[in-house]
């Protein structure tokens, strides 16, 4: 940033410069940041490929404490300098369950809504079977002799009335 008034340069970044003699240094170390940059420096020696699932991989054990922007911006930098296909990098992430890392906001909010509807289809669908579990029990217990019909309809009447509003399409 410059400013008008002092004609100087406020703030001093460092700039690194990878040389590919050094990036295979970059990749043993554990660091992400390091392997980014390995992924940068032109190595005729490195295998671009195993350097992604490298990267892939740290990702995801860091991933419990990583923001949503660190992810973006390491997928980003993936994308400005990997050098394999597209289709490779789908596998790759595929390969270390890194394939919800999103690029934009929309694929942020649309993968958060597809963690929840599983997490909310799986609760509902254990729901569900412990509910037609209760009542083949009891259907079990009137058959046996234990319940009388009676019985049997007024322990099954409430759960068939759950199982109805959990059923898709009579809810709400």
């Amino acid at each position: 940033m410059f400013l008008d008034t002092y004609r100087k340069q406020f703030f001093h970044f460092d700039v690194i410069k990878v040389k590919a003699e050094k990036s295979s240094d970059l990749i043993r170390k554990h660091s992400l940041m390091c392997k980014l940059l390995a992924l940068k420096a032109d190595d005729k020696n490195t295998d671009p490929e195993e350097l992604i699932r490298e990267i892939y991989k740290t990702t995801a054990q860091m991933k419990a404490i990583l923001s949503n922007e660190q992810l973006l911006l390491t997928e980003q930098w993936v994308g400005a300098y990997k050098k394999v296909s597209n289709h490779s990098l789908r596998r790759i992430k595929k390969e270390v369950k890194m394939e919800l890392i999103e690029t934009t906001i929309t694929e942020h909010y649309i993968n958060q809504g597809k963690i929840e509807g599983k997490i909310e289809g799986k609760i509902e669908g254990e729901k569900i079977g412990k509910i037609r579990g209760q009542i083949e029990t009891f259907e079990n217990l009137c058959l046996q002799g234990i319940l009388t019909k009676k019985q049997f309809e007024e322990f099954v009447s409430p759960l068939r009335m759950q199982l109805t509003l959990l059923l898709p399409g009579n809810g709400e």
